[in-house]
């Protein structure tokens, strides 16, 4: 599928670029290449392909869930204005 150059001119308006008219043809070929990429990629027999979150079968080695910092919180919240029971108080801005 090839784009023409009022569909291109459209795309650009619609995301709000500004395209020169030198360089309207450049941007038609590549998008219209782009476009038929795409088209080959949907071409491609994935009937029997099941969903995958890596192409390699390896599972993400994690780090042990562990406190490796004290809470500080008291310490941190003494220079803030205003605090209750371990909150930050800030003024209302939304009636």
């Amino acid at each position: 599928m090839s784009l023409s150059k009022q569909q291109v001119q459209h795309i650009a308006m619609l995301a709000r670029l500004s395209l020169d008219d030198r360089d309207i043809d450049e941007v038609v070929e590549k998008l219209s290449s782009i476009v038929e990429f795409v088209d080959q990629l949907q071409a491609a027999p994935t009937d029997d392909v099941s969903p995958m979150a890596h192409p390699m079968n390896q599972v993400q080695r994690l780090r042990a869930d562990a406190v490796t910092e004290p809470n500080e919180r008291d310490r941190v919240q003494q220079n803030a204005p205003s605090v209750s029971d371990g909150v930050y108080l800030v003024p209302k801005v939304i009636e």
